[in-house]
């Protein structure tokens, strides 16, 4: 019996029954197995290794190209995928396929985080970052391979945010884990930021989960593993989920659709509009291994995922090296 085989035994000792185990998962393409990694742990290394995790280090969370100490798209999936292991593991279910889906869930993000996907939902007339963050997995890295993830991580991906809830447990932490961190990490940001004072919290916020970013994770997170200790579903407590409804409209009010963040929405918004417009009209302009998606998926949809998985800094520099002549100096 090698490791793996090792591992997949212990999964059914240790794990709570209604945990997935690696040893029933499928893929869409059957692969040779690996003697020390379970397919779950696979995933995880793929998507930790792919170009589109990669990425992530330099997409916006909330504040665009803010600074060092702000979070990004990759710290906050590292984070999430640090609070999911957590409830995955005082639930007893399986640790290695919450991370995995956790990791891979925000793949698919635009540049400019929830503005660049707003725009690219106008643009095109539909456009979802779950949805995206599937293609990208199944289809895009690679060169176009994808990544042969497991049915399980596929469908965590896909249904982290949606009308549909994932089929897994596991996949369930990661809807309610991606939460809790936003909100928590958002909320320090924004206190790093100057655009938000503890005091200003709602006081049921305040009383539930205190002002310390710490604690609010904390509290959340012992909330969801009490809550859920029957594994009848991942849930919340009818107390603290009232508690997340109010944080979140708090911050949807006070930072995700405020004033003061308003003009780089719309700087942001502008730019994604002149290159997806740029390169529908200039498709020659693609890098090849998107030209050659054309005659599968459509001119659109190319142009769609190129420009979404721009980061935000290389979006500038094509807008300017684009649209923005070469001034070489200042006339005085």
């Amino acid at each position: 019996m090698n490791i793996r085989e090792q591992t997949e035994e212990l999964e059914y000792k240790i794990l709570a029954p209604c945990a997935a185990k690696a040893r029933e998962a499928a893929r869409r393409f059957p692969i040779d197995l690996c003697p020390y990694r379970t397919d779950y742990q696979r995933d995880r290394d793929r998507i930790l290794h792919a170009k589109c995790f990669r990425r992530l280090k330099h997409k916006t969370q909330v504040y665009i190209m803010s600074g060092d100490h702000y979070r990004t798209r990759m710290t906050h999936s590292l984070e999430a995928a640090q609070i999911a292991r957590t409830i995955a593991r005082g639930l007893r279910l399986n640790e290695d396929l919450t991370e995995a889906i956790a990791l891979g869930h925000d793949v698919g993000h635009t540049p400019f985080g929830h503005s660049g996907e707003a725009v690219m939902a106008e643009i095109t007339g539909h456009f979802a970052h779950n949805e995206q963050s599937l293609r990208v997995v199944r289809y895009l890295e690679r060169e176009g391979k994808g990544l042969n993830l497991t049915a399980a991580v596929e469908d965590g991906i896909l249904n982290h945010t949606s009308p549909n809830r994932p089929f897994t447990l596991e996949g369930r932490i990661v809807h309610i884990a991606d939460r809790i961190a936003y909100l928590c990490h958002d909320y320090d940001d924004s206190i790093r930021a100057g655009l938000l004072k503890p005091g200003e919290l709602p006081p049921e916020v305040v009383d539930g989960l205190g002002t310390e970013h710490s604690d609010m994770i904390t509290g959340f997170v012992s909330d969801v593993i009490t809550a859920s200790a029957d594994l009848a579903d991942i849930r919340l407590s009818e107390r603290y989920d009232d508690i997340m409804n109010q944080f979140r409209r708090f911050m949807f009010r006070r930072i995700y659709h405020s004033e003061q963040l308003a003009k780089e929405r719309e700087q942001a918004g502008f730019i994604l509009r002149e290159l997806f417009g740029h390169f529908l009209k200039n498709f020659e302009e693609l890098p090849e291994e998107f030209r050659r998606h054309e005659e599968r998926w459509g001119r659109e949809q190319t142009v769609t995922d190129y420009v979404a998985g721009l980061t935000d800094g290389y979006a500038v520099e094509l807008f300017s090296r684009i649209f923005i002549p070469p001034v070489s100096g200042w006339y005085r």
